[in-house]
């Protein structure tokens, strides 16, 4: 089925209450297990049914934040959903006092079971209007970054479509883009602190409700760190620090020679990694799906038949337009096993990555779609995002159909962008760890902590210069600190599991493949530490993973011929 014929149904959430109090009596009251389970699967195809409704209006909302029906329907879903939370818990907590418990988990496994006891730390019925402003906000702040018009040049451009003029080859041209991007931020600076501010005050209120001392141990909950803790998050951030930092200091010193830039860069610099220009996609955005439904033709007949399904579906939404959402990003659709992929192509190198990336993300999904129940068909958000930015790099062989003659040059800055963004997106997770255990810090204040990590993290970035990035206040444009927190962690340990996938391709491709479909095949069965474990890698909480990644991706930097990289 075509995603434009997929039907939205604004759900009636009092019958859905009622049916889901339905469900929990039948389960409460089974005498046999086949009593109990079709108890729960009748649960399941209504859970299946409000994710979807909810989904389809999130989904068509950010393809046009302008269109004033779907923008109602996404804060009615906002706002109301949280208002099933309490039936719901109900339901969960029979099922996981039900006799029949043993019976559940050996026909599904115990994880689903283990990841629901873990979400009834992240509610009580008390904390649904912090709930419903929080989603509110999120909403907010997505509007605002789709509203930006940004002139530049005699045209009028969206936050995505700036992009290629931030990386022109042109020094003059690329750092008026910067300056223009930067000073859209800085005018609505006061709103996004504002903004920022009461997130921080709502998610917090909701953690002193709950009996926690902040809202790091509830935001972890609600990640469902269930095989990792704070603390190994802080042993990863000692190795980022000992090895990563270092390496992607190497990086950025060889880009500063060849652009003939002094070290450290500032941020308008450092976006052009080559004096001739980055390397850009062949061909506009048809040609990138054209080359992409090839790469996975080539890939494997798992691939193949899915991104066949994909196109057949109109299950992409790629090209940037006024008043589309920003970023990019992947979510399925369950009542009709769909996944879908959003995303805005700019001409720029990212348009293969978000290709690959996203994909990534939409082919486990497509995998898992028919998985019982539900909760099986995705593992933790870290170990989804081992399935997507491994397929970045196992597209590497596929280069020259994407990008030409310019292959060596995506291929080398794809690499070195692994390495640099690590500590950034380390630097991300730390800064909210500071924000949420103390929530009372002033926006001033909230921008020296920023300041003060990026000494730590990207000591190759000059402040000063380019408004609002030199400025200390760029952690503003990075939408996940703002809806969904402490995810950003997530990417770096999905990076270094996928640097290690990486490091396997170049010696056996056809075995990293392998490892990794059976990865994927384990969907949502096992958590991050035993799908790591299950393709033979290295956990990131140690030393070695990191250690033996950053000198494999620095030895392969080393030998590429700097005559490909002007």
């Amino acid at each position: 089925m075509k995603f434009s014929d997929m039907t939205y149904t604004r759900p009636d959430l009092e019958a859905a209450k009622a049916e889901i109090s339905a469900c929990t009596e039948a389960l409460k009251g089974a005498k046999s297990y086949e009593e109990a389970k079709d108890a729960f699967l009748k649960m399941q195809e209504l859970q299946s049914h409000l994710y979807t409704a909810d989904t389809l209006a999130y989904v068509r909302h950010t393809i046009d934040t302008r269109d004033a029906y779907y923008d109602e329907e996404a804060r009615f879903m906002a706002e109301h959903l949280p208002l099933l939370r309490e039936v719901q818990q109900e339901f969960q907590k029979v099922l996981l006092a039900s006799p029949f418990r043993p019976d559940f988990e050996a026909e599904y496994g115990g994880l689903f079971l283990k990841n629901m006891e873990m979400e009834l730390k992240t509610f009580i019925p008390s904390i649904v209007p912090q709930m419903q402003r929080e989603n509110a906000l999120t909403l907010d702040y997505a509007k605002l970054i789709a509203s930006a018009q940004i002139p530049f040049e005699g045209g009028v451009y969206t936050l995505s479509q700036l992009t290629p003029f931030k990386q022109d080859p042109d020094d003059d041209r690329r750092r008026a883009a910067w300056e223009a991007e930067g000073n859209f931020y800085l005018e609505h600076g006061k709103e996004l602190d504002a903004l920022y501010d009461e997130l921080v005050q709502v998610r917090t209120r909701q953690a002193r409700e709950m009996g926690y001392d902040n809202y790091v141990e509830l935001g972890y909950y609600r990640m469902s760190r269930n095989s990792y803790t704070k603390e190994d998050v802080e042993k990863f951030r000692s190795a980022v620090v000992k090895y990563l930092v270092p390496a992607a200091e190497q990086v950025v010193k060889a880009q500063a020679k060849r652009l003939g830039k002094e070290y450290p860069l500032n941020f308008a610099d450092a976006a052009l990694f080559y004096r001739g220009g980055n390397a850009v996609p062949q061909g506009g955005p048809d040609d990138i799906l054209a080359q992409g439904v090839g790469f996975y033709h080539d890939l494997s007949p798992e691939t193949a038949e899915f991104i066949d399904f994909m196109m057949d579906g109109e299950l992409l939404d790629v090209l940037s337009r006024t008043g589309k959402a920003g970023g990019g990003y992947c979510t399925d659709i369950p009542d009709y096993h769909s996944p879908f992929i959003f995303a805005n192509f700019n001409g720029t190198q990212g348009d293969v990555e978000v290709m690959t990336h996203e994909a990534g993300h939409a082919f486990a999904a497509y995998v898992a779609r028919d998985m019982v129940p539900m909760e099986n068909h995705s593992p933790t958000y870290e170990s989804c995002e081992i399935h997507s930015m491994s397929m970045e790099f196992f597209a590497w062989p596929w280069s020259e159909k994407f990008f030409g003659p310019q292959a060596d040059k995506f291929r080398y800055k794809h690499l070195s962008d692994a390495i640099t963004f690590i500590p950034y997106g380390t630097m991300v997770d730390h800064f909210q760890h500071i924000v949420y255990e103390n929530p009372d810090m002033t926006p001033a204040q909230r921008h020296e902590v920023w300041k003060e990590l990026l000494g730590v993290y990207m000591p190759w970035m000059k402040l000063g210069e380019i408004p609002f990035y030199g400025d200390a206040k760029g952690w503003q444009r990075q939408s996940h600190i703002y809806e969904r927190p402490f995810y950003y962690i997530d990417y770096c340990l999905a990076q270094t599991v996928a640097l290690e996938f990486w490091n396997l391709m170049q010696a056996d491709r056809a075995g990293a493949w392998k490892k990794y479909l059976g990865l994927v095949k384990l969907a949502g069965t096992r958590t991050f530490t035993e799908l790591v474990a299950s393709a033979g890698l290295d956990t990131p909480f140690g030393d070695d993973a990191l250690r033996t990644v950053s000198a494999a991706a620095l030895r392969w930097l080393e030998q590429v011929d700097p005559a490909t990289l002007a």
